[in-house]
């Protein structure tokens, strides 16, 4: 029988303490426990990218980390980027909805937080670093030019201090 561990987190600014098994990963941690259910599971091996999240403010693979892993941390997830007061999506998530960056959106949480670390590191970005940025996340249905052209505007909007 395993000894479970605490664990405290603070998750979208909010603190945590739970006591976990040492082997849950922090994509299971955030959706089970926290039932945050934004962060997307997909191949289990760190090669798709849907459980991107901020851990630190850089972007890691949630399901290659273990929750006991991020105590003391701060992750962002999807769901923080969201207005809590007026509901308004951030204006990545709304470029990628502008421009067409998502058909059926099951990888985009992951290309979204991936392009939080990117432009705020970055924020005029060439397509050359767009897409080494990009690399690491999959999707099945766009084609990538949508999401190249959704994290362009986004890049755009935020350099002009746009919302939307």
């Amino acid at each position: 029988m395993t000894d479970k561990q605490r664990v405290c987190v603070t998750v979208n600014g909010r603190r945590y303490e739970r006591w976990v098994e040492p082997r849950l990963t922090l994509v299971d941690f955030l959706r089970h426990e926290l039932h945050l259910g934004g962060t997307h599971v997909g191949c289990e091996h760190g090669i798709c990218g849907l459980c991107t999240v901020l851990i630190d403010g850089r972007s890691g693979r949630s399901c290659l980390t273990l929750a006991v892993q991020v105590d003391g941390a701060e992750v962002t997830t999807i769901e923080s980027l969201r207005d809590p007061s007026t509901g308004a999506l951030h204006p990545i998530q709304q470029a990628f909805v502008d421009a067409h960056g998502l058909q059926c959106g099951f990888c985009t949480p992951g290309f979204i937080m991936t392009t939080v670390e990117l432009l705020r590191e970055n924020p005029d970005p060439s397509d050359e670093e767009i897409k080494r940025a990009l690399d690491g996340n999959l999707c099945r249905c766009t084609g990538y030019q949508s999401i190249l052209a959704s994290v362009r505007l986004a890049a755009r909007r935020l350099r002009e201090g746009r919302e939307a």
